[in-house]
């Protein structure tokens, strides 16, 4: 760690600035990106309970649905339809190695502009689809967008932010990613009655949000960090100032400019993060985002309508409980923006563990007991499981949602966090990929099962934060070796030799 940093003793009083008005602009506008990826976790679920949507893409699920003899769990299990919800996150896992190096050498704000494209053209391919493989590729080229905008914002947001609010402004993209799921949901309960084309609407109108982000991403500036990493010193003081809404950022500067001089000497960062000092961050980052998806949550986001339905509900009931949890996940995702740089993130992750536990275990127990394979269940055993679903949704909401993004965002070093961002990026949309591709098939083979799964990950998670999560709430984000990695019990282990290897940061070609 420069000696300009780390001169303090590890405790750089905080840095001086106001909350300017351009900085919520910014945070707003880069934050559709979010939307943009929530929009489709919502909208891709109610598309495939669509019967025209069905009739003329998967004919055999269709017929299947309409059989009432056929298996409650089983009767949506089929790979080509799970194909078209995952084949998006799949695509995203490549694009975010791609959007990293992008984001190093051109900024976070070329890196958004060109996701923003790639999301428009996803978009028109995919609502004027006339045959599966148009569609499918839509949903690919959308995924290259989802990919260059889930390595950027959060990135953004945590480099334009002050330390004290910087968890707060950076669930601002988790927020927006719960607004889009919502808005999707609204939209297809009213699009499911439009025949035969409401799912060509529901796909089309991610238009909206992607083109706010395509404008957006001209006006917002770019951060601080990256200007200076990319040698213009200058403009990225003048934007400080500017952000920061007051002249003297001498501090705060001098700890960037620092940070960016060892950075430079790192000239494969990709071999950095293999070395002992880049463990913690990277191990954190990788299984945050393994654990996000292990959760449960995407598997009721993506299929929520299918899952209602399963229960007894009809199809606008199912969709219309899906608005009922979206709200949920909305308002919860907001109390989060409140506690997070109050409470601290590990107090949220652990209580969210023990809400969501309790939650799948008794809808599992609930279906085990009651949902027989050609049955429903009664309205208030349905009701009872829209109402645990909303209180899991709450729980995720502000915690693993929210968090799976912020704490990767902020806790890696310069020279390595563009690199070791990309690896939280990429390992989100792998097991998000793998979620939905596997969770038709699990819900048939495993049945009500599927949540006691899902429990004992949870369990396992509560575990981890625990034990080897540190807490980072208000610890500035070039301070985090000193402040966080060499004084946790277990991670100083890996930076024994971090001041000594400093002079060898220049990797040899």
């Amino acid at each position: 760690m420069p000696a300009a940093i780390v001169s303090h003793g590890g405790q750089m009083p905080e840095h001086d600035g106001k909350i300017t008005f351009y900085v919520i602009v910014c945070v707003i506008l880069a934050a559709f990106g979010g939307m943009m990826f929530g929009y489709d976790i919502g909208i891709s679920g109610g598309v495939t309970s669509m019967d025209d949507f069905l009739m003329k893409f998967f004919m055999k699920v269709y017929e299947r649905k309409k059989h009432v003899h056929e298996d409650n769990y089983c009767k949506y299990d089929n790979e080509y339809l799970q194909l078209f919800t995952s084949s998006l996150y799949i695509a995203a896992l490549v694009a975010s190695f791609v959007a990293s190096r992008v984001c190093s050498k051109f900024g976070r704000r070329t890196t958004l502009q060109i996701g923003s494209f790639f999301f428009i053209i996803g978009i028109a391919l995919q609502a004027g689809g006339v045959d599966l493989p148009m569609v499918v590729v839509g949903r690919i080229i959308l995924g290259f967008g989802v990919g260059f905008a889930n390595q950027a914002v959060p990135l953004f947001l945590s480099e334009l932010a002050p330390a004290r609010i910087r968890g707060a402004l950076n669930i601002c993209f988790q927020l927006f990613i719960t607004i889009g799921i919502l808005i999707a949901g609204i939209i297809n309960y009213f699009t499911s009655n439009i025949h035969p084309h409401g799912w060509r609407i529901s796909l089309g109108l991610a238009g909206v949000p992607a083109l706010i982000l395509l404008v957006g991403s001209f006006i917002i500036c770019e951060t601080p960090t990256s200007l200076v990493e990319r040698n213009m010193v200058d403009q990225g003081k003048a934007t400080l100032k500017r952000i920061r809404g007051i002249d003297n950022v001498t501090a705060e500067f001098d700890a960037l400019v620092s940070a960016s001089e060892a950075a430079r000497q790192v000239k494969h960062p990709y071999r950095q993060l293999m070395k002992p000092s880049s463990r913690p961050p990277l191990v954190i980052a990788v299984l945050l985002q393994v654990f996000q998806q292990f959760t449960g949550i995407n598997a009721i986001m993506f299929y929520a309508p299918v899952l209602f339905q399963t229960v007894g509900f009809g199809s606008n009931a199912a969709l219309l409980s899906t608005v009922i949890t979206g709200l949920v996940n909305v308002f919860s995702t907001l109390v989060s923006i409140y506690t997070v740089d109050k409470a601290g993130r590990r107090v949220l992750l652990l209580e969210a563990c023990v809400q969501m536990f309790i939650t799948q275990s008794v809808i599992g127990l609930l279906l085990i007991l009651h949902l027989k394979p050609t049955g429903t269940l009664n309205s208030v055993e349905a009701k009872i499981v829209v109402v645990l679903v909303c209180l899991f949704v709450m729980g995720f909401a502000w915690s693993w949602g929210p968090l799976g993004w912020l704490i990767p965002s902020e806790t890696f070093p310069l020279e390595t966090r563009t690199a070791g961002f990309s690896f939280a990026v990429s390992s989100n949309m792998l097991f998000t990929f793998i979620i939905a591709q596997a969770f038709l098939s699990m819900l048939c083979r495993m049945k009500a099962g599927i949540f006691f799964f899902f429990a004992g990950w949870i369990l396992l998670m509560g575990l981890f934060t625990l034990f080897l999560l540190p807490e980072t709430k208000g610890v500035p984000v070039d301070l985090m070796v000193e402040r966080v990695w060499k004084q946790h019990w277990f991670w100083k282990r890996y930076m024994i030799d971090d001041d000594e290897n400093d002079g060898d940061k220049v990797t040899k070609e």
